[in-house]
C-alpha cells in the first residue's frame, strides 16, 4: 500500500457556521481536495484519468465520525491512507487534525467507473500498480 498522504488545510471562514465552527459538509470538501492531491501526488491528475483511462473515480460510500469542531483560521491536517484496493473500487481512511487533536474519521470507498457511462469498471493497471504494488 502506498504511504500515508498529509494535505494542510487552512479554514477560511466560508468553510465555517455563525458560529465561527466548521460547518459538516465541509469536512467532506476538505477530505475531497486531500484525496485529490493525493492522487495528484502519485502522478495523476483526475481530468488525466479521464482523458488517458476513461475513468473516474466516485464517491461511493462516507462513513464519518466528528469528534471535535475545527475554528475559523485553524491550520488542520487531512490525512489520506489506503485501506483496501479490489479490482474496480478502492477504500481510504481519511483523518483531519489540529495537531495531535482529532476532529473527524471517515472511511471513504471510491468506485473506479467508465467516465462516459459511470459503470464501474477495473483500475487501470498503472494506477492499481502504485496503489497495491504487492497484490
Amino acid at each position: 500500500m502506498t504511504a500515508p498522504f498529509h494535505w494542510p488545510v487552512r479554514v477560511y471562514w466560508e468553510d465555517t457556521d455563525a458560529g465561527g465552527v466548521v460547518y459538516y459538509a465541509n469536512y467532506l470538501k476538505f477530505m475531497e481536495r486531500a484525496r485529490s492531491e493525493w492522487l495528484r501526488a502519485l502522478g495523476f491528475e483526475q481530468d488525466e484519468l479521464r482523458n488517458a483511462f476513461g475513468v473516474v473515480f466516485v464517491v461511493r460510500r462516507v462513513e464519518i465520525d466528528y469528534v471535535s469542531p475545527a475554528r475559523f483560521n485553524e491550520e488542520i491536517t487531512v490525512d489520506v491512507r489506503v485501506l483496501e484496493v479490489g479490482r474496480a473500487s478502492l477504500s481510504v481512511n481519511q483523518t483531519l487534525a489540529r495537531g495531535t487533536t482529532r476532529l473527524a474519521l471517515a472511511q471513504v470507498t471510491l468506485a473506479c467507473v467508465d467516465a462516459s457511462r459511470f459503470k464501474p469498471v477495473k483500475i487501470p493497471a498503472p494506477i492499481l500498480h502504485l496503489l497495491n504494488p504487492d497484490p
